[in-house]
């Protein structure tokens, strides 16, 4: 990619896709292409065709989806599973026909079996069965990986494939109701801080581990590989260690001045116990992430003091 190339990223305003827009601007891309999901609804076919018959753009970044926490996974399986495989479908079908140069397809470490050795390898992918909460997204997901290593093995597009570890950051999703364990956290325990609360309640017992990077860093990461990885197989995109969510919660808690104390709801679910990547292969590309767990929290809680709790006093 150079400046110059037209450059379509969907789902530029959320999470990973204006990470990634930042990532890009960093590097000197100005043709971007994006339209918001008002603008071009990935679900209609139709709609997808026009768009890429009229834009044609060189790279795609395959950053839009339907995702939430175990809450929304786990209430909406329908909605998960139908608008990610409608949204995949149409722009990877339609880059290739409209003679995009390379596609990067976002995937997740979801699409690992529950049980899955760990740190997990990406040949682990389809060797056991998939954890219940979610298993509707990474279905949908596991497609995605595999019709862009069909279209590499029958037409010869040139589509990767990257599964980040959970993210966070920025630009993240802070409902109650439909957030990740950090924008969910960070959510209450702001709002314990400012109600002068006693205590807080996390989901679960606290002691399942979780790997978490920081959003900018996959974008980094997903840009690197976009300029030098060719190959079908995929590739797993985290930092490599992590830790339980009794200890991520106590440095949320640390992070956002939260002086009451932790209670555990054992009764709802704490998911797959661990999910650990293993990162040896995209370290043998020559790339390591640069932002901390607590430096990464400690941006994304000043975003979200800004533009989200501020906004709504």
């Amino acid at each position: 990619m150079k400046d110059g190339a037209s450059v379509y990223v969907a789902g530029h305003r959320g999470l990973v896709g204006s990470a990634i827009c930042r990532a890009l601007a960093d590097r000197g891309i100005r043709s971007l292409v994006t339209r918001t999901s008002v603008e071009l609804d990935l679900r209609e076919q139709a709609a997808v065709e026009r768009f890429f018959a009229e834009q044609r753009p060189e790279y795609v970044f395959l950053a839009a989806a339907r995702v939430g926490g175990i809450y929304a996974n786990d209430t909406y399986p329908a909605d998960f599973i139908r608008d990610n495989l409608q949204i995949q479908t149409n722009v990877i079908d339609a880059a290739w026909r409209h003679g995009a140069r390379k596609l990067c397809f976002l995937g997740s470490s979801c699409i690992y079996p529950r049980m899955a050795p760990q740190p997990i390898p990406e040949d682990s992918l389809l060797t056991g069965p998939l954890e219940k909460t979610n298993e509707w997204y990474a279905i949908a997901k596991i497609a995605g990986i595999k019709m862009c290593q069909a279209y590499s093995k029958q037409h010869g597009f040139n589509a990767i494939s990257l599964m980040p570890t959970n993210l966070y950051g920025p630009g993240d999703n802070f409902d109650p109701l439909g957030s990740h364990v950090i924008p969910g956290l960070i959510g209450k325990f702001h709002a314990a801080k400012t109600a002068g609360d006693d205590a807080v309640t996390v989901w679960g017992t606290g002691t399942p581990r979780r790997e978490f990077l920081y959003v900018d860093d996959l974008a980094d990461a997903a840009c690197h590989l976009m300029e030098t990885y060719d190959s079908p197989e995929i590739v797993n995109v985290g930092v490599g260690e992590d830790v339980t969510i009794a200890e991520l919660a106590d440095l949320v808690r640390h992070v956002v001045g939260f002086e009451g104390r932790l209670e555990y709801d054992r009764s709802k679910p704490d998911g797959t116990p661990r999910k650990l990547l293993d990162v040896s292969r995209l370290k043998s590309l020559g790339w390591r992430p640069r932002v901390g767990l607590e430096d990464g929290l400690r941006r994304t809680y000043d975003w979200y003091v800004r533009h989200v709790a501020d906004a709504a006093a």
